[in-house]
C-alpha cells in the first residue's frame, strides 16, 4: 500500500518513502512482543501478553463523525469523557459537527482544561438551539404529540427541500447568510484552540474540483476551514479558500483516521459513530430509502480506511510488515445504534433544545457504557473487532 492510500510507509521521520524503498509484503524480523501488540490492535482478547501497569493517565486519540444536529451525541460523549477525568487527549480529527465539536473543545481546553472545554461544548450546543427557535424547519404538531424528532413532514422542511431541487445557494442565499458561522464566531477563539490548547487538530473538507480530501491542520485551521467541512452543498455556497472550493468533509473523510494515524505518537483512535453502519430491514419507502443512501454515503470512506488498519495491524502481526515502516492502530468505538437507528436522517435538521439535550443524555449513557466496558482497553488492544464492524 502507498502513502496514496492512507497508509503507506513511513520513513524514520515520519515522511513518506518513495515507490522504490517502499517495503515488499515479506517475511520480517518483527519482534514478538510487536506482533503481539499488532494481534491485540486487530481485536479485543488477541493479545497474549499482561496489561502492563499503568504508569501514566492513557492518551486516546478522537475521531469525530459529522451528521448535523446528531452531532450533540458527540457532545455528550466527550462531555462525559472530560468528566471522567482519566484520560488524556492528543489529536482530534473532525468533520463537519465533528469539526465543529473538535474547535470548541480544543478552545475551551485552552482556557481552562477540562473544565473550560466542557463549558464551551455546552455554551456550543446552547447558542446552536437559540437559532433553532428561528428556524422555519420546525416539528409538525403530530410529530410533537407523537414523541417524534423526524422533521421532514414540517411545512419548512418540504418547502426547503423542494427549492432545493430547482435552485441552487447561489440563487436562494446569494448574501451567503449562515447562522452558524456567527455562533462559532462568538463561542470560539480559532487561534486558541490550534496553538494554546495542545491538541492537534485536523478538519476535513472536500476539493470541489479534483474531488479529494483536505485536511487543515493547527497552522492551517480558520474559521472559513470549518465552514467548509460543515459545507453541504445543496445548501450552503461552497466555501473558498486560497482560491479553492471546498464541500463538506463527509464525502472523502468521516472523520479522517489517517492525519492522526501519521502525526499522533499514541497508537489508539476512538471513533465517535453517529451514523448507523448496519440496518436490520432493507427501506421500502422513498424517505426510508433516502436515509439509508445518507447513510452508506457517509459511512463509506470509514469503512475504506478501516479496511487498510486492519490489513497493516494483519500483517505487521504476521511478520509481512516492518514495523518501522508502517504504523499498527488501535482503534475504539462509542456508538448507540439501537437509540440512534431510531432517528430518521431529517432530524439531522432538528435543533430544538429538548432535541439536542435528549441526544447528549445518549451520548453520556453510551460514554459511561464504553468506559465501564473497556478502559483498560487503551494502550493495549482494540476495543473493537474491526473485521467484523466495518469488512
Amino acid at each position: 500500500m502507498t502513502d496514496r492510500d492512507g497508509f503507506g510507509a513511513r520513513g524514520p521521520t515520519g515522511t513518506p518513502l518513495g515507490d522504490v524503498e517502499d517495503p515488499v509484503i515479506r517475511d520480517v524480523e518483527v519482534p514478538e512482543e510487536v506482533r503481539d501488540e499488532a494481534a491485540g490492535a486487530i481485536g479485543p482478547g488477541l493479545r497474549r501478553t499482561k496489561r502492563p501497569a499503568p504508569d501514566k493517565p492513557p492518551t486516546l486519540n478522537l475521531a469525530l463523525q459529522g451528521g448535523g444536529s446528531h452531532g450533540a451525541f458527540t457532545w455528550g460523549v466527550l462531555d462525559k469523557l472530560l468528566e471522567d477525568g482519566r484520560i488524556e487527549f492528543e489529536a482530534i480529527s473532525g468533520t463537519s459537527a465533528g469539526a465543529m465539536n473538535a474547535i470548541v473543545m480544543a478552545s475551551g481546553w485552552a482556557e481552562d482544561g477540562r473544565r473550560g472545554a466542557r463549558a464551551a461544548l455546552d455554551r456550543f450546543w446552547d447558542r446552536i438551539a437559540d437559532v433553532g427557535r428561528t428556524s422555519p424547519i420546525q416539528r409538525s404538531v403530530i410529530d410533537r404529540l407523537m414523541g417524534n424528532w423526524r422533521v421532514d413532514t414540517s411545512p419548512g422542511f418540504m418547502m426547503m427541500d423542494m427549492m432545493n431541487r430547482v435552485l441552487s445557494p447561489y440563487q436562494l442565499n446569494p448574501l451567503n447568510i449562515n447562522p452558524l458561522r456567527d455562533v462559532l464566531a462568538e463561542v470560539v477563539d480559532v487561534q486558541n484552540a490550534c496553538h494554546a490548547s495542545g491538541i492537534k487538530l485536523f478538519i476535513s473538507a472536500t476539493n470541489v474540483r479534483t474531488g479529494k480530501i483536505k485536511v487543515f491542520d493547527n497552522k492551517e485551521i480558520s474559521l472559513d476551514a470549518i465552514m467548509a467541512s460543515a459545507c453541504l452543498p445543496l445548501t450552503f455556497q461552497a466555501v473558498e479558500i486560497e482560491g479553492e472550493a471546498y464541500y463538506d468533509g463527509g464525502f472523502m473523510g468521516n472523520p479522517a483516521i489517517f492525519p492522526i494515524a501519521y502525526n499522533a505518537d499514541c497508537r489508539d483512535v476512538l471513533i465517535v459513530q453517529i451514523n448507523p453502519l448496519y440496518r436490520e430491514h432493507v427501506p421500502n419507502t422513498a424517505r426510508e430509502i433516502l436515509d439509508r443512501m445518507n447513510e452508506i454515503t457517509f459511512n463509506s470512506t470509514l469503512m475504506r480506511e478501516m479496511r487498510a488498519v486492519h490489513f497493516v495491524n494483519r500483517l505487521i502481526a504476521g511478520g509481512k510488515l516492518d514495523p518501522e515502516a508502517y504504523r499498527m492502530t488501535r482503534i475504539h468505538m462509542i456508538q448507540n445504534a439501537d437509540e440512534m437507528g431510531e432517528l430518521a436522517s431529517s432530524s439531522k435538521a432538528n435543533a430544538e433544545r429538548a432535541f439536542l439535550d435528549h441526544l447528549k443524555d445518549i451520548g453520556r449513557r453510551s460514554a459511561q457504557t464504553w468506559l465501564d466496558a473497556h478502559f483498560d482497553c487503551i494502550g493495549h488492544e482494540s476495543s473493537i473487532d474491526v473485521r467484523k464492524v466495518f469488512l
